[in-house]
């Protein structure tokens, strides 16, 4: 008994010596300030890149696709700030396939008002990546959970690869020096994005049948 609690004692120990690397995941920083996005005009439209909200400024035209940033009409309904949930997906080291990312620590939702399109920042504990790690690869995640069917990420890709729910990714961006017994929580720079809808599969079929018809009657022709 005392030598299987050792082992267990000991394999929590390297875990956690291994693990629970920090974070501040936040969008609003002294690095830079980007945004969140609802869908827009076309809800099948994706943006990603500094805006003219943004610091420092691009030229994504969110605006002129119809988006306005998560929050904008208040905090309930869908992408309401407190409807809309944020997560980091993480693997250690930098330049890691997107593929090899899994999600980490907690989920965070939005703000509002002058901040919306901006989540609430919290400091992330990645548990897969170790502390002081001097480098890992993340990307933000976001979906609309406004009913509250989906609590989590891993159930929320699957729903969204469906066409049944709206979601995104920022993009995979490497994170330097990450945050432990040594290194402060580093802060990360997000380039903004939007919200948007995968179309259903059956949707790619009936294109693909219009496409093939409109082959076989030039053909006729």
């Amino acid at each position: 008994m005392n030598r299987m609690l050792l082992g267990i004692a000991m394999a929590l120990a390297t875990h956690n010596g291994l693990g629970q690397g920090t974070v501040v995941f936040n969008n609003r920083t002294m690095l830079g300030i980007s945004h969140v996005y609802a869908p827009g005009l076309d809800p099948g439209v994706s943006l990603v890149g500094p805006g003219p909200a943004d610091s420092p400024l691009g030229t994504t035209d969110y605006p002129g696709a119809g988006m306005v940033p998560i929050g904008f009409y208040g905090t309930g309904g869908r992408y309401g700030a407190a409807t809309t949930f944020a997560q980091l997906l993480a693997a250690n080291g930098s330049n890691m396939p997107e593929s090899s990312l899994t999600p980490q620590g907690q989920t965070t939702t939005f703000r509002t008002g002058a901040a919306a399109g901006n989540v609430v920042p919290i400091t992330d504990t990645l548990e897969n990546i170790p502390k002081d790690s001097p480098a890992a690869t993340l990307e933000m995640v976001v979906w609309d959970n406004s009913s509250g069917l989906y609590s989590n990420w891993t159930q929320t890709s699957a729903a969204w690869m469906a066409g049944q729910v709206a979601a995104a990714k920022s993009g995979t961006f490497n994170v330097f020096a990450i945050g432990g017994d040594v290194n402060v929580p580093p802060s990360i720079y997000i380039p903004s994005f939007n919200f948007y809808f995968i179309p259903e599969p059956s949707t790619f079929a009936l294109l693909g049948l219009g496409a093939a018809m409109l082959v076989i009657a030039r053909r006729r022709k």
